[in-house]
């Protein structure tokens, strides 16, 4: 009797002993599993720190390009700033072109208090420079609506193209009720708010349009570069005939 007991309690450890290994075996491979299936799927997946860095090259490298454009550089001016003489407008204007020439942002930008030449016929040096110049900026205040030669600014650019994305409307000090007429068909930037964001705007615009002049260039040379092949491929047959 004595000896089926040893044989049952021993059995019955042995079995124990048995299920104890297993399960802990099995956490084991769970264990190492997980461990392989994280090192795998860090593996697999890029950093969060590379691909932000990726992200960042693209806007330089972009920047860079559009400032390079050879269209760019056929005018003398890519932002031509047009203010009244008011003290508090010339400061503003100043700043937004300070804004505009730092780098990366490097534009050029002219400023009639600054850039036109002395003793120099104010409209002529005023239209030359419009002329010269892809982006018009029209620093809109109080001053500017009362400024004759701003107002005849605003209507060279209007008559040079109506509907052009090429003028740009600063509103500063301004209810929208006070705003120009001629202008009702163009989005304003309204400075009053945040004119540091205004100036964010500004580049960004100035920049997006310096960027398609460099698709337009890329238009412009394959339609060149199409035509050329078209008439060597016309010169061929005439020779062969």
């Amino acid at each position: 009797m004595h000896f089926l007991n040893s044989i049952f309690f021993s059995g019955w450890f042995q079995k124990l002993f048995k299920s104890r290994k297993t399960s802990s075996t099995e956490n084991e491979k769970d264990k190492a599993g997980e461990k392989l299936a994280t090192a795998t799927s860090i593996e697999s997946e890029p950093s969060s720190s590379a691909s932000s860095e990726g992200t960042a090259l693209t806007k330089p490298e972009r920047l860079k390009v559009g400032l390079s454009s050879e269209l760019r550089w056929k005018r003398k001016y890519d932002v031509f700033v047009c203010h009244s003489s008011a003290q508090r407008d010339i400061e503003e204007a100043t700043r937004l072109v300070l804004f505009l020439e730092t780098p990366p942002r490097s534009l050029r930008c002219f400023l009639w208090h600054r850039d036109s030449c002395p003793g120099g016929a104010i409209s002529t040096e005023f239209c030359k420079a419009m002329e010269n110049s892809h982006i018009r900026v029209l620093l809109i205040t109080l001053s500017f609506l009362q400024d004759d030669w701003c107002s005849y600014m605003m209507h060279q650019a209007l008559a040079e193209g109506p509907m052009s994305n090429r003028m740009i409307p600063l509103l500063q000090g301004l209810a929208h009720s006070q705003y120009p007429q001629e202008l009702r068909f163009y989005y304003y930037i309204d400075l009053s708010r945040n004119p540091d964001y205004g100036f964010s705007v500004i580049n960004k615009t100035v920049q997006s349009y310096l960027e398609k002049l460099i698709e337009n260039e890329k238009k412009l040379s394959c339609s060149l570069g199409g035509s050329s092949s078209a008439s060597d491929g016309r010169d061929r047959v005439q020779e062969t005939t």
